[in-house]
């Protein structure tokens, strides 16, 4: 009975220690973004935030041509933003929007919630400072607007990689290889 008790509890720990590893995997890089793409993970993260939230995600997402950082860069913008929302705004409708115009990646994430003052001084502004940074480490310039009663709106664009350039560029598998 001892044996058999710890062989459970060995069999528990490597279990949650494996459940930690992808975790820490999936936070670095996620799956479905390496396996589908920049639109798709789009699609999979609104869909889910969607039915998590009970809320309607209206995403107009157009392919566009950035390379692996790039990509990763959007989608954690957009990841950030809802979970902001989620946490803060009070929203009953969001929107996703992806494009590119003149050599510009534009991504936009907007609710319809309460709002902020972006005048005053957050102490929990730690995400919005986070994917600012992320955006800038692209060369890129990320907006907010939001007045409170008014929703928010997070904007950002980066420059497009020309799609002659990602061939030179190496994938997320093989930089992880």
């Amino acid at each position: 009975p001892e044996v058999t008790e710890r062989m459970r509890h060995l069999n528990e720990a490597l279990n949650s220690g494996i459940a930690l590893k992808r975790r820490i995997i999936e936070d670095l890089r996620p799956s479905s973004l390496s396996n589908l793409g920049l639109v798709p993970a789009l699609e999979n993260l609104a869909r889910d935030f969607s039915t998590r939230m009970e809320l309607p995600v209206t995403c107009d997402l157009h392919p566009v041509s950035l390379g692996p950082s790039g990509d990763l860069t959007v989608y954690r913008l957009v990841q950030e933003a809802m979970t902001n929302i989620a946490k803060y705004a009070k929203a009953s409708r969001v929107w996703v929007r992806l494009s590119s115009r003149d050599g510009q990646v534009e991504v936009e994430v907007r609710d319809d919630g309460i709002g902020f003052d972006t005048t005053t001084p957050r102490l929990t502004a730690h995400g919005l400072l986070g994917m600012k940074f992320r955006v800038e480490s692209e060369n890129g310039q990320m907006g907010i607007h939001s007045a409170s009663g008014q929703g928010t709106t997070i904007t950002a664009t980066l420059p497009e990689v020309p799609p002659e350039s990602l061939e030179a560029i190496p994938s997320a598998e093989a930089v992880s290889a």
